[in-house]
């Protein structure tokens, strides 16, 4: 299976997209012959959304099709947000709304948080709210929150016993992906969840 992970920060060399990198590897070890593609929002890269984007050969729906491709490729996601100010950074939100049901619907995706401190369930809820009616990506039920991030995932070996449980529980984690991934690719496969005449969510 093919996954990417989305890494949702604007700051460079963010934490976010460290962990990304720390989660594929840990994906492509748990899944014989899986690839990885890791979608970095650094320099928030996309323009603010408009309309303009469902028009072809627009100026936005050119400068998304790179990522419309990235995405399409996927069989499952990882989407990494880190939590600013109790919020989803505004580049991730400006992202699911280019994303369409092609793109990334039906496909199962792990919500992943990071925190500088003891936060990351904020954006959690935020994701499961307002990110998926239209574009109908299939968030799990389990999820991720990496607080203390700056001393998660940094080293070989675990630092501390909450670095060791959250190693264990993100490989938990994505093992949960891994066989969604798999069982919802022939949902998708069925022919039964696109249909013209009902392109968006209620």
């Amino acid at each position: 299976m093919h996954y990417a992970l989305i890494s949702g920060s604007h700051r460079q060399n963010s934490q976010s997209s460290r962990v990304a990198t720390y989660l594929a590897q840990r994906l492509q070890a748990q899944e014989s012959g899986s690839t990885t593609d890791i979608i970095n929002l650094a320099g928030n890269p996309l323009p603010l959304w408009d309309e303009s984007a469902w028009q072809a050969g627009s100026a936005l729906q050119l400068q998304w099709q790179p990522y419309s491709d990235r995405l399409k490729k996927a069989d499952g996601l990882v989407v990494i947000a880190p939590e600013w100010a109790g919020m989803v950074p505004p580049g991730l939100k400006n992202f699911f709304l280019f994303a369409s049901p092609p793109e990334v619907g039906h496909k199962p995706a792990l919500i992943v948080t990071v925190s500088a401190s003891r936060g990351g369930s904020y954006p959690v809820e935020e994701l499961r709210i307002s990110s998926y009616k239209n574009n109908k990506i299939a968030y799990l039920p389990e999820h991720l929150i990496v607080q203390n991030v700056d001393k998660k995932f940094a080293t070989e070996q675990p630092v501390d016993d909450d670095d060791k449980y959250l190693r264990g529980r993100a490989d938990f984690a994505l093992r949960n992906l891994i066989a969604y991934t798999g069982a919802l690719k022939s949902v998708r496969d069925s022919g039964v969840l696109f249909d013209k005449n009902y392109p968006f969510g209620m």
